[in-house]
């Protein structure tokens, strides 16, 4: 292991010493077309590290576009067919992602959109290699630090009959590859490597066939499982594996970590190369996945085939009784914070307006400011919003989430001025479950990626009507709320599972949250930038330190020990020393935004509850909890 981190901070890969996350080496980044230059800025250096960058039109029959360092970002190569390189300098790598440098391209125009996945170079995940070809028989080296999962050969000088050549770990060994231009089952080939010798962690073998003299190669590999990854360099964030299924049988692939990305390939029999990730939508198993085909130019289609779970994804497996599967997987972003506006923004808009953000958001609250809909809405949802204050099931909304890196859509859900909490997930701060099927079980333990123990869960059926429910550590797990109604502590047994919530999981009662579908948001104390905790009223004013240095953004307190509905407040409707407004969920008397009342004021380590305020904020001796965030 020390071995390895040394390898990575002399690659620059990580600063000395330090951790290296799936965050610096891999983007999903979706941009639109222009008819100039622009700048993807996704935050991968690509300028010193070298790296590759792939290139699709989502809703455009062009071709793919794959561009690297190894041939200094000069052509782009189509994974759809089997072409020589083509084109001049058309992108420049930059320390935090590409410039396109021309626009009207059929990788950059208007008025289409497009998808860009960025892989760089670092040891345990991706490395670029090029040669010149001198005939017979060759050892080609790579900086992968341990044995490829796969392995992608192209010459690029020309086309030539081996095509683009995929080795897979999991494809049966050194006589058998694919094609990936081609959706053609397996096929054996002793010509491609020689004496049939697998790849080791320094280097592959190749033959004539890949070393043709004067002939210029290209090849793109992949890491397995290698566990340098994370804030304990312990962590893997790529895969490459092997299952099989059968259609629609929803099947579980154990990756050990929740995917972002993920190609996978049918193996003994015809079939596309699908790629699915969660920026475009692979989503829960009542909604359709979106999916690119690396082997042909179609635009992005629908279809039920990866939903990504908390250590690994339930897969769909198309137009067979039973098939054999490849993939390549990565891990899903899992960087510490370091400030609250890494994973938490707040927007007080009017309707049909889009909200920026600087990070793609996984959970949104939607609170109409007038009489109406208080919406939740997560991107392992797709398109289906739930609503806060009752029971209703998930319905589908087609501009319910906008699909962006930067942006949050609130065209065609709200037309009147809402307010938007719109959250990141990310280690220790937040997390978002969504499950699918689940058994009948009296208990359920259901996994999460917090790392540490979720204070506040709040957890929703979303396939059936049924209320939401609210786990409070400062409760315990034998007690419950209801957050779409203003009721006191629920005490129940083992409402929370027969044991506490741990680092990696929790558990709830199948018998009161019910079978099907269900949605889980999780928050915890994450120092400096979140606080989920209690106090105890006075009737006075109530300083309540979070631990922040400016301030809290966000606001959401509920009253346990009797009835009060929950309050929201934030700062950009206003956290002052004046009035302050509010919303509640539920609705309480009233739906709208109360905005003619002083009950709580800034303060720099967290906020003041004032005197004024009423009992359902500050009764002497009632209980509340809250959740707070810098």
């Amino acid at each position: 292991m020390l071995g390895k981190q040394l390898i990575q901070a002399a690659s620059g890969s990580a600063a000395a010493g330090g951790a290296l996350y799936v965050d610096d080496v891999f983007s999903t980044f979706l941009y639109a077309g222009s008819p100039s230059a622009q700048t993807i800025t996704n935050g991968i250096d690509l300028s010193t590290e070298g790296g590759m960058v792939w290139l699709k039109s989502r809703n455009n029959t062009y071709s793919h576009a794959l561009m690297d360092s190894g041939r200094s970002w000069s052509g782009w190569l189509e994974s759809n067919n089997n072409n020589a390189s083509a084109g001049s300098t058309y992108i420049s790598a930059n320390t935090d992602g590409f410039t396109i440098n021309f626009g009207g391209l059929f990788f950059n125009s208007d008025p289409y959109d497009f998808t860009s996945w960025s892989f760089r170079k670092a040891p345990g995940f991706f490395d670029v290699v090029t040669w010149t070809g001198s005939g017979g028989n060759r050892n080609v080296s790579h900086n992968i630090g341990s044995v490829p999962g796969c392995i992608i050969l192209k010459r690029t000088d020309i086309s030539e009959s081996k095509e683009w050549i995929v080795y897979h770990r999991s494809a049966g060994g050194s006589l058998n590859f694919l094609k990936l231009n081609s959706s053609a089952a397996m096929f054996g080939d002793s010509g491609i490597f020689p004496s049939n010798t697998l790849p080791t962690s320094t280097q592959f073998s190749v033959s004539a066939d890949f070393n043709a003299s004067g002939g210029t190669y290209v090849a793109y590999i992949f890491a397995h499982d290698d566990q340098s990854f994370g804030t304990n360099s312990d962590e893997a964030i790529i895969k490459c594996g092997s299952f099989s299924g059968s259609i629609g049988n929803g099947g579980f692939v154990d990756l050990g970590f929740e995917p972002q990305w993920v190609m996978a390939k049918r193996v003994d029999s015809t079939s596309d190369w699908v790629m699915c990730d969660i920026m475009r939508g692979a989503t829960d198993s009542y909604t359709s996945t979106v999916r690119l085909k690396a082997n042909k130019t179609d635009a992005e289609d629908s279809f039920r085939c990866i939903f990504p779970q908390p250590t690994g994804f339930l897969q769909y497996v198309e137009g067979a009784s039973a098939a054999t599967m490849i993939y390549i997987a990565i891990r899903r972003p899992h960087k510490p914070p370091t400030a609250g506006t890494d994973v938490f923004a707040v927007a007080a808009a009017a309707g049909n307006s889009d909200v920026t953000t600087n990070f793609p958001v996984d959970l949104a609250f939607q609170l109409r400011r007038s009489a109406g809909s208080k919406a939740a809405l997560t991107r392992l949802q797709g398109k289906a919003t739930l609503e806060l204050r009752n029971t209703s099931a998930e319905s589908i909304n087609a501009n319910a989430w906008y699909e962006s890196n930067t942006k949050f859509l609130n065209a065609g859900l709200f037309t009147a001025d809402s307010a938007f909490h719109l959250f990141k997930r990310a280690p220790g701060f937040m997390d978002v479950v969504a499950e699918g099927i689940t058994g009948s079980s009296t208990n359920v333990r259901v996994n999460h990626n917090l790392g540490v123990l979720p204070e506040l869960i709040i957890a929703k059926r979303t396939s059936a009507i049924n209320n939401w429910y609210a786990y409070s550590s400062s409760l315990g797990r034998d007690n419950f709320l209801v957050p779409n109604t203003d009721t006191a502590t629920n005490p129940l047994a083992n409402s929370w599972g027969t044991s506490d919530p741990t680092a990696t999981d929790f558990g709830w009662n199948a018998l009161w949250l019910g079978n099907g579908s269900h949605v889980y948001y999780l928050f915890a104390t994450l120092p400096g930038i979140s606080k989920v905790g209690s106090y105890t009223g006075t009737g006075n004013a109530i300083n309540v330190d979070c631990g922040f240095s400016a301030g809290a953004r966000f606001i959401l307190i509920k009253r346990t020990d009797s009835t009060g509905d929950w309050y929201v407040y934030d700062s950009a409707r206003g956290i002052v020393s004046g009035n302050d407004p509010y919303i509640l969920i539920p609705a309480g008397s009233s739906s709208d935004e109360v905005t003619n009342t002083d009950y709580i004021d800034p303060l720099s380590s967290g906020f003041t509850v004032t005197s004024s305020a009423p009992t359902s904020l500050n009764a002497s001796g009632g209980t509340y909890i809250f959740l707070a965030i810098a």
